[in-house]
């Protein structure tokens, strides 16, 4: 069965894994890879998502541990993935079986869920926290390079927008799984251990829908042959590592590094926010609950956007949102109104900015180096962004926060500009992305 949406080209197809185009329907008809795969992230975000929501005050109030602590942790939570990222896609890329290679991250990071039941420790957490975010990165790219293979390329954007939003649904109920079970019983060590327990289960269930539901879709294979859109015909079977050195994708990486380097967790920014508004830490969990929300409503909306308009203008304007964030942070905004504010805007930098940078990858590198080629673009965020949380722990620790926040505030306000640069985000439209796709395959 497929789940369609009005408004797109007509007659378009995902290749062979869809029907014939019939060139009378204006629906544009969503793969079951790319559900299923949405499904696989809705169960896993639940899990991930209900710890990411208690684990600052679970690190700060009931461990004791400081704020250099916390951004030490949570820059290994932003960063290690990218130790594994690039073995992860050039795995998927090599063996042309991304769907099993997704399948390791999954069940590595279902593994470690059970781990959290007995950590207590500084190293202990941050050991279970690393291994985690390692099989995060192995699963990321070959991941989105199943939905990029499903996808025409007309409709990456809207495609990557539909997964993004059921993840999000996920990240959106697993916050309110863990205010609601915080909310029964005492704030303390049992009411976090609860909220692991419920992760754990749907950390295994995703791994399961994920082995069960999601089809195997291979490059060469004969049932994924006429997937390719023209632009990439004729590209090498195998991988090359000269693939992940054009020009196009060295200043997408260029550009994406820049600006991940002055952007900090949300851990941060939702401690923020706490510290200027008195919020109960029982309440903490709903930060994210906003955010989640603002990011589900927004996913599909600003993917649809950056396939009309442009994706890397998108992606650009959407740290233009996260700027406003920062400032409205460190200046304490007073109010639910203010905290309300904050939380839509980092929603709707997370829908222009996560997806697109995903579908601004795979169309800038051969077919048989897309999960290379998406991963190395997540490799630099996920560096710069492990560097950027160490860096804002420091500053709050010796400056205090509002420092801290005006110093990356102002780096932002440089890194956009330049990014914009690097991107020609005044000229590009996808016409041109879909020329710089057609200048890949003919090199």
């Amino acid at each position: 069965m497929y789940i369609t949406l009005r408004g797109t080209p007509k007659g378009e197809s995902n290749g062979s894994i869809s029907p014939e185009k019939s060139g009378r329907s204006g629906k544009a008809r969503i793969a079951p890879a790319v559900l299923g795969l949405g499904v696989v992230s809705l169960l896993t975000d639940i899990s991930s998502e209900s710890v990411a929501a208690i684990l600052p005050l679970y690190i700060t109030v009931v461990i004791g541990l400081g704020p250099l602590a916390f951004g030490f942790i949570d820059g290994i939570y932003q960063g290690i993935s990218a130790v594994v990222r690039m073995a992860g896609g050039r795995w998927a890329d090599l063996s042309d079986r991304p769907k099993w290679v997704a399948f390791a991250g999954y069940a590595l990071s279902a593994v470690t869920r059970f781990g959290l039941l007995v950590a207590s420790g500084f190293w202990a957490i941050t050991s279970v926290v690393a291994v985690d975010r390692v099989g995060k990165g192995l699963r990321t790219g070959p991941r989105d390079a199943l939905i990029a293979t499903a996808s025409e390329p007309e409709n990456l954007g809207r495609n990557f927008g539909v997964h993004r939003a059921m993840d999000t649904a996920g990240a959106l109920i697993g916050p309110l799984m863990a205010f609601g079970i915080l909310a029964m019983l005492p704030i303390g060590l049992s009411g976090y251990q609860t909220v692991f327990v419920f992760s754990c289960a749907f950390a295994v269930m995703g791994v399961a829908v994920l082995a069960l539901a999601v089809p195997d879709l291979r490059r060469n294979s004969k049932s994924t042959k006429g997937s390719e859109s023209p632009s990439v015909k004729g590209d090498a079977v195998r991988p090359r590592w000269s693939d992940l050195a054009r020009p196009a994708l060295r200043r997408l990486m260029l550009a994406a590094g820049a600006l991940s380097l002055v952007t900090i967790g949300d851990g941060f920014i939702y401690l923020a926010l706490q510290d200027g508004g008195g919020l109960p830490p029982a309440y903490f969990p709903l930060l994210f609950v906003g955010t989640n929300f603002a990011y589900l409503v927004l996913a599909i909306p600003m993917g649809k956007l950056a396939d009309r308009i442009g994706r890397a203008r998108v992606f650009v304007a959407g740290y233009v949102l996260l700027l406003g964030c920062y400032v409205m942070a460190g200046l304490h905004v007073a109010g639910l109104l203010g905290v309300i504010a904050v939380l839509l805007m980092l929603g709707a930098f997370y829908a222009a900015t996560d997806g697109v940078l995903a579908a601004l990858a795979s169309r800038l590198v051969p077919a048989a180096s897309r999960a290379s080629g998406i991963s190395a673009a997540q490799t630099v965020v996920a560096l710069a962004r492990f560097g950027a949380s160490i860096g804002f722990g420091l500053l709050w620790q010796f400056a205090g926060l509002s420092s801290a926040l005006l110093v990356i505030s102002l780096g932002l306000v440089v890194a956009i500009p330049v990014a914009g640069w690097l991107l020609h985000v005044r000229t590009t439209r996808p016409q041109d992305e879909t020329a710089d796709a057609g200048r890949v395959a003919a090199t």
